[in-house]
């Protein structure tokens, strides 16, 4: 003969073997001190013991108690996240991310992390490429949504947030004294490119590249080992680099935007929710400017 669990009475248990007292128990629950120890009255006479047993400090589990509290645990975790599955609306399906090389790591990495916790049945993919070519990806369909740099006053898309544009070099590094100065950017498309140009050509700066093969690794070996300097936004630039200080002579920069952009037609649930939570991951991300 099946036999259920009133599954009120063991989250009435639970609440009181948490707070050591009926009373504390019942203004949890919303309910009278008396109907917490009716029900309690009721699991004990159903299991045939004792729960708790009565001392000074208040209510204590006996070792049925102390059985009955792992597993009721379970029970009502496993009834909360069944209630949730089956009420809530599925997120799932393929979505397709672009991000620009610098913010694949510092930025994008934990956000696809909670992401993936709090949707595993989406499948994330992942393009890394300059700001203008995940542009034309998206306009071709084959990203969903994409994180794009822009110079700030040229943005299009949703300016997620805005950060300095500054020069990278080697801790105690002399590329910078150099003369061509040796620029290393990540690709010949990246975004930062013109305007790194533009305010060395503007400075009457001599420069050369050492280096646009689009590896974010590649780039930072060459400023490592002090063969060139770059330019990143200053929130994702390592801490085993230096950003250069004005003293170093070279240009200021502008400032860039991260703005986010979403196909035109309708996106995707899953493609709606990572955008959510790429803005949720830019606000609590502290940026220099």
């Amino acid at each position: 003969m099946a036999r259920n669990l009133d599954l009120a009475l063991i989250r009435t248990f639970l609440a009181v073997a948490e707070r050591g007292n009926m009373t504390a128990a019942g203004n949890a629950l919303h309910l009278t001190q008396s109907a917490v120890s009716q029900q309690i009255a009721r699991l004990e006479q159903a299991f045939g013991h004792d729960l708790f047993l009565r001392d000074r400090r208040g209510l204590k589990l006996t070792s049925a108690g102390e059985r009955l509290q792992g597993k009721a645990r379970q029970l009502l975790g496993l009834n909360d996240e069944i209630w949730a599955d089956m009420t809530t609306h599925r997120v799932e399906g393929p979505v397709r991310l672009g991000v620009p090389f610098d913010l694949a790591g510092p930025l994008i990495a934990p956000v696809l992390k909670g992401f993936a916790d709090a949707f595993p049945q989406v499948e994330i993919s992942l393009l890394c490429a300059a700001s203008p070519d995940l542009m034309h990806a998206l306009a071709r369909g084959e990203i969903d949504l994409a994180l794009v740099e822009t110079q700030l006053g040229a943005s299009e898309g949703e300016c997620l947030a805005v950060d300095r544009l500054v020069w990278v070099g080697a801790k105690g590094g002399v590329a910078h004294l150099k003369t061509p100065l040796p620029v290393s950017m990540v690709a010949e498309t990246c975004a930062f490119r013109p305007a790194v140009l533009a305010a060395l050509n503007d400075h009457g700066r001599e420069w050369r590249t050492v280096f646009e093969s689009g590896s974010i690794d590649a780039t930072t070996a060459t400023v490592t080992t002090d063969l060139a300097v770059t330019a990143w936004l200053a929130f994702t630039v390592p801490p085993h680099l230096d950003i250069l200080p004005a003293e170093a002579g070279l240009p200021p920069l502008p400032s860039f935007a991260i703005n986010l952009h979403l196909p035109k037609r309708d996106a995707a649930p899953a493609t709606i929710e990572l955008a959510r939570h790429i803005r949720d991951g830019l606000s609590r991300t502290r940026l220099a400017a």
